[in-house]
Protein backbone atom coordinates (compact mmCIF):
# COMPACT_ATOMS: atom_id res chain seq x y z
CA UNK A 1 0.00 0.00 0.00
CA UNK A 2 2.77 2.40 0.94
CA UNK A 3 4.66 1.92 -2.36
CA UNK A 4 1.48 2.47 -4.40
CA UNK A 5 0.78 5.61 -2.41
CA UNK A 6 4.20 7.11 -3.21
CA UNK A 7 4.07 5.99 -6.85
CA UNK A 8 0.78 7.79 -7.35
CA UNK A 9 2.18 10.99 -5.88
CA UNK A 10 5.30 10.91 -8.03
CA UNK A 11 3.36 10.09 -11.21
CA UNK A 12 1.00 13.03 -10.85
CA UNK A 13 3.77 15.53 -10.13
CA UNK A 14 1.19 17.66 -8.42
CA UNK A 15 1.68 19.68 -5.25
CA UNK A 16 1.86 17.38 -2.23
CA UNK A 17 -0.30 18.83 0.52
CA UNK A 18 1.02 18.47 4.05
CA UNK A 19 -1.70 16.03 5.18
CA UNK A 20 -1.34 13.91 2.04
CA UNK A 21 2.45 13.64 2.25
CA UNK A 22 2.44 13.03 5.98
CA UNK A 23 -0.04 10.17 5.56
CA UNK A 24 2.60 8.29 3.57
CA UNK A 25 5.37 9.19 6.01
CA UNK A 26 3.33 7.79 8.89
CA UNK A 27 3.52 4.32 7.32
CA UNK A 28 7.32 4.51 7.38
CA UNK A 29 7.36 5.83 10.96
CA UNK A 30 5.00 3.06 12.08
CA UNK A 31 7.22 0.41 10.50
CA UNK A 32 10.28 1.88 12.20
CA UNK A 33 8.52 1.82 15.59
CA UNK A 34 7.47 -1.80 15.04
CA UNK A 35 11.06 -2.80 14.28
CA UNK A 36 12.25 -1.07 17.46
CA UNK A 37 9.61 -2.88 19.48
CA UNK A 38 10.92 -6.24 18.27
CA UNK A 39 8.37 -6.94 15.54
CA UNK A 40 9.29 -9.52 12.92
CA UNK A 41 8.61 -6.90 10.25
CA UNK A 42 11.21 -6.83 7.46
CA UNK A 43 13.89 -4.14 7.50
CA UNK A 44 13.63 -1.17 5.15
CA UNK A 45 14.61 -1.91 1.57
CA UNK A 46 16.23 0.69 -0.69
CA UNK A 47 12.98 1.60 -2.46
CA UNK A 48 11.15 2.27 0.81
CA UNK A 49 13.97 4.45 2.08
CA UNK A 50 14.11 6.35 -1.24
CA UNK A 51 10.34 6.92 -1.22
CA UNK A 52 10.37 8.33 2.31
CA UNK A 53 13.37 10.56 1.63
CA UNK A 54 11.90 11.77 -1.69
CA UNK A 55 8.57 12.67 -0.13
CA UNK A 56 10.29 14.89 2.43
CA UNK A 57 12.49 16.38 -0.31
CA UNK A 58 9.49 17.18 -2.51
CA UNK A 59 7.51 18.72 0.34
CA UNK A 60 10.48 20.94 1.23
CA UNK A 61 11.19 22.12 -2.33
CA UNK A 62 7.70 23.12 -3.46
CA UNK A 63 7.05 26.81 -4.08
CA UNK A 64 5.48 28.79 -1.22
CA UNK A 65 2.96 28.44 0.31
CA UNK A 66 3.53 24.71 -0.23
CA UNK A 67 7.08 24.57 1.15
CA UNK A 68 6.40 22.57 4.30
CA UNK A 69 9.92 22.57 5.74
CA UNK A 70 8.93 24.33 8.98
CA UNK A 71 5.95 22.05 9.56
CA UNK A 72 7.99 18.92 8.85
CA UNK A 73 10.69 20.05 11.27
CA UNK A 74 8.02 20.20 13.98
CA UNK A 75 6.48 16.88 12.92
CA UNK A 76 9.91 15.27 13.21
CA UNK A 77 10.02 16.35 16.86
CA UNK A 78 6.42 15.28 17.44
CA UNK A 79 7.17 11.72 16.27
CA UNK A 80 9.66 11.27 19.11
CA UNK A 81 7.47 12.97 21.71
CA UNK A 82 4.49 10.79 20.81
CA UNK A 83 6.54 7.56 20.84
CA UNK A 84 8.13 8.42 24.18
CA UNK A 85 4.79 9.35 25.79
CA UNK A 86 2.82 6.34 24.53
CA UNK A 87 5.49 3.62 24.57
CA UNK A 88 8.75 4.44 26.35
CA UNK A 89 7.52 6.04 29.58
CA UNK A 90 4.78 3.42 30.18
CA UNK A 91 7.35 0.63 29.66
CA UNK A 92 9.71 2.23 32.18
CA UNK A 93 6.96 2.83 34.74
CA UNK A 94 6.24 -0.92 34.91
CA UNK A 95 9.81 -1.79 35.94
CA UNK A 96 11.68 -1.19 39.18
CA UNK A 97 15.23 -1.26 40.52
CA UNK A 98 17.67 -3.29 38.38
CA UNK A 99 14.89 -4.26 35.93
CA UNK A 100 14.11 -0.58 35.35
CA UNK A 101 17.80 0.09 34.65
CA UNK A 102 17.82 -2.69 32.04
CA UNK A 103 14.69 -1.28 30.43
CA UNK A 104 16.19 2.22 30.40
CA UNK A 105 19.39 1.02 28.71
CA UNK A 106 17.33 -0.80 26.08
CA UNK A 107 15.10 2.24 25.50
CA UNK A 108 18.10 4.58 25.19
CA UNK A 109 19.77 2.31 22.62
CA UNK A 110 16.49 2.04 20.70
CA UNK A 111 16.05 5.81 20.81
CA UNK A 112 19.49 6.40 19.29
CA UNK A 113 18.57 3.98 16.48
CA UNK A 114 15.24 5.76 16.02
CA UNK A 115 17.02 9.12 15.73
CA UNK A 116 19.56 7.73 13.27
CA UNK A 117 16.92 6.30 10.94
CA UNK A 118 14.35 9.08 11.15
CA UNK A 119 16.99 11.75 10.58
CA UNK A 120 17.95 9.93 7.35
CA UNK A 121 14.37 10.19 6.08
CA UNK A 122 14.31 13.92 6.96
CA UNK A 123 17.90 14.55 5.85
CA UNK A 124 16.97 17.32 3.40
CA UNK A 125 16.03 19.50 6.41
CA UNK A 126 19.53 19.05 7.84
CA UNK A 127 21.14 20.05 4.56
CA UNK A 128 19.20 23.24 3.80
CA UNK A 129 16.38 24.35 6.09
CA UNK A 130 18.20 23.92 9.40
CA UNK A 131 21.47 25.74 8.47
CA UNK A 132 19.49 28.56 6.83
CA UNK A 133 17.48 29.15 10.01
CA UNK A 134 20.25 28.34 12.53
CA UNK A 135 18.17 25.61 14.16
CA UNK A 136 19.32 22.56 16.14
CA UNK A 137 20.26 19.64 13.86
CA UNK A 138 17.93 16.66 13.57
CA UNK A 139 20.10 14.38 15.71
CA UNK A 140 20.24 17.00 18.46
CA UNK A 141 16.45 17.49 18.34
CA UNK A 142 15.88 13.74 18.67
CA UNK A 143 18.24 13.37 21.62
CA UNK A 144 16.79 16.43 23.34
CA UNK A 145 13.34 14.84 23.22
CA UNK A 146 14.63 11.89 25.26
CA UNK A 147 16.40 14.22 27.67
CA UNK A 148 13.33 16.39 28.20
CA UNK A 149 10.71 13.65 28.48
CA UNK A 150 12.57 10.61 29.82
CA UNK A 151 15.81 11.64 31.50
CA UNK A 152 14.36 14.52 33.53
CA UNK A 153 11.47 12.26 34.56
CA UNK A 154 13.53 9.28 35.76
CA UNK A 155 17.00 10.63 36.59
CA UNK A 156 16.38 10.51 40.36
CA UNK A 157 15.12 6.92 40.16
CA UNK A 158 18.05 5.93 37.91
CA UNK A 159 20.49 7.48 40.35
CA UNK A 160 18.95 5.68 43.34
CA UNK A 161 18.89 2.30 41.55
CA UNK A 162 22.50 2.68 40.34
CA UNK A 163 23.71 3.68 43.82
CA UNK A 164 21.90 0.67 45.28
CA UNK A 165 23.81 -1.58 42.85
CA UNK A 166 27.11 0.00 43.85
CA UNK A 167 26.33 -0.43 47.54
CA UNK A 168 25.45 -4.10 47.00
CA UNK A 169 28.80 -4.63 45.31
CA UNK A 170 30.60 -2.94 48.19
CA UNK A 171 28.87 -5.35 50.52
CA UNK A 172 30.35 -8.24 48.56
CA UNK A 173 27.47 -9.11 46.25
CA UNK A 174 28.06 -9.93 42.60
CA UNK A 175 26.38 -7.27 40.43
CA UNK A 176 26.11 -6.67 36.69
CA UNK A 177 28.96 -4.23 36.08
CA UNK A 178 28.19 -3.99 32.37
CA UNK A 179 24.68 -2.79 33.21
CA UNK A 180 26.07 -0.25 35.65
CA UNK A 181 28.52 1.10 33.07
CA UNK A 182 25.74 1.33 30.46
CA UNK A 183 23.60 3.35 32.89
CA UNK A 184 26.46 5.71 33.76
CA UNK A 185 27.14 6.15 30.03
CA UNK A 186 23.59 7.52 29.67
CA UNK A 187 24.38 10.31 32.16
CA UNK A 188 27.28 11.32 29.89
CA UNK A 189 25.68 10.70 26.48
CA UNK A 190 22.49 12.58 27.35
CA UNK A 191 24.63 15.71 27.54
CA UNK A 192 26.29 14.91 24.20
CA UNK A 193 29.61 14.25 25.93
CA UNK A 194 29.25 17.14 28.41
CA UNK A 195 29.98 15.73 31.88
CA UNK A 196 27.78 18.21 33.75
CA UNK A 197 24.73 15.89 33.85
CA UNK A 198 26.87 13.04 35.19
CA UNK A 199 28.49 15.27 37.79
CA UNK A 200 25.28 17.02 38.91
CA UNK A 201 22.83 14.14 38.72
CA UNK A 202 25.02 11.22 39.79
CA UNK A 203 28.61 11.84 40.89
CA UNK A 204 27.66 14.32 43.64
CA UNK A 205 25.37 11.71 45.20
CA UNK A 206 27.92 8.93 44.69
CA UNK A 207 30.54 10.88 46.66
CA UNK A 208 28.06 11.50 49.50
CA UNK A 209 27.07 7.81 49.55
CA UNK A 210 30.73 6.77 49.50
CA UNK A 211 31.53 8.98 52.47
CA UNK A 212 28.48 7.70 54.35
CA UNK A 213 29.37 4.07 53.51
CA UNK A 214 32.90 4.34 54.87
CA UNK A 215 31.69 6.32 57.85
CA UNK A 216 29.31 3.44 58.71
CA UNK A 217 32.10 0.92 58.19
CA UNK A 218 34.43 2.92 60.43
CA UNK A 219 31.81 3.03 63.16
CA UNK A 220 31.58 -0.78 63.05
CA UNK A 221 35.37 -1.20 63.00
CA UNK A 222 35.93 0.92 66.13
CA UNK A 223 33.18 -0.64 68.21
Amino acid sequence: RSNNFFTAIMAERNVIELEQGWLGMKDGVKKLKNILEGSTEDKFVADEYANLYTTIYNMCTQKPPHDYSAQLYEKYREVFNEYISTTVLPALSKKHDEFMLRELVKRWENHKLFVRWLSRFFNYLDRYYIPRHSLPALTEVGLRCFQALVYTEVKRVIKDAALALIERERDGEHVDRHLLKSVLDIFVEIGNGDMSNYEKDFETFLLKETAAFYSRKAAIWIE
